[in-house]
């Protein structure tokens, strides 16, 4: 078994949806970012990739080439699962943010990781509890951890 971690953040912008793992969550803002600043799914692209030793998705996707500008960071992942050797055996994740509340979108954003990767995916939402700026609603923070079968 090998294991990754993958750690990515946004802040909120206006005028953008707000992408988690594939899934469009209704809140007044989006995140910022070179693609769709899908915070959840960059940060499992980054836990896979570490776990297949093959890098980290800044080398992959670049936000300086414009070919990824706008991407759909669900087809950056499946891009990445068919890099990866081996079974995606579990993906754990946490999402960290004030707002939106996102227990009630939770297991959707499970099944879409899932669909991608084949993998067993396990969702978590919490808050930083007022703290810094992911307390401040400035933006989401995501940590993931991926578990491949070697």
């Amino acid at each position: 078994m090998s294991t990754g971690i993958g750690y990515d953040s946004h802040r909120f912008a206006d005028g953008r949806a707000l992408i988690l793992g594939g899934v469009e969550i209704p809140y007044e803002k989006g995140l910022a970012g070179h693609s769709d600043a899908d915070v959840v799914t960059h940060a499992v692209i980054d836990a896979l990739l570490g776990a297949a030793g093959l890098g980290d998705i800044g080398e992959l996707f670049p936000d300086t080439d414009g070919a990824w500008e706008g991407a759909d960071s669900i087809e950056l992942l499946r891009t990445v699962t068919g890099m990866v050797r081996g079974a995606i055996e579990n993906i754990d994740l946490t999402v960290i943010c004030e707002q939106p509340k996102l227990a009630p979108f939770k297991s959707e954003i499970a099944l879409s990781i899932s669909r991608v990767t084949s993998a067993r995916v396990n969702v978590k939402a919490t808050t930083n509890e007022g703290m810094g700026w992911i307390g401040r609603g400035e933006g989401i923070a995501c940590m993931a951890v991926a578990s491949i079968a070697a």
